[in-house]
């Protein structure tokens, strides 16, 4: 007969830190965004991978932390207007992401797979407060 032993949890160590990581994995904007000749009037596909760095502690509580559609729309109200590069949405949508909550840093990675034939145009930012 097999002995069945109890779950219990761990106790927490004073020491142990945890840093959480809010991501928003894959999202899509069609945005007015480049400076090539047929780009310019024209909307095109962005894929956004965001990470936010919330900073070290527990999170327990919803308002501890960010909505993921708090990102996407900030992420949809940049595409409306024209950016030049996606260097600046990404640094635009970072600046927007640190003033949801406690967010320590953020990190945009962009996509913007019809900008070459043969491959694929990206860039990431990570911003700071200042």
């Amino acid at each position: 007969m097999e002995s069945v032993v109890p779950f219990r949890t761990a106790p927490v160590a004073a020491s142990v830190l945890a840093e959480t990581i809010v991501r928003l994995d894959g999202f899509e904007v069609m945005a007015a965004v480049g400076v090539n000749h047929g780009e310019i009037g024209r909307r095109q596909p962005l894929i956004l991978w965001v990470e936010l760095g919330l900073g070290v502690g527990a999170i327990d509580r919803l308002d501890q932390t960010v909505d993921y559609r708090a990102i996407g729309a900030a992420a949809t109200v940049l595409a409306r207007h024209h950016i030049d590069l996606i260097e600046s949405f990404a640094r635009q949508l970072g600046e927007a992401c640190l003033a949801m909550g406690d967010v320590q840093w953020a990190r945009v990675r962009i996509d913007k797979p019809e900008a070459v034939d043969n491959g694929l145009a990206s860039v990431t930012v990570t911003v700071r407060p200042g």
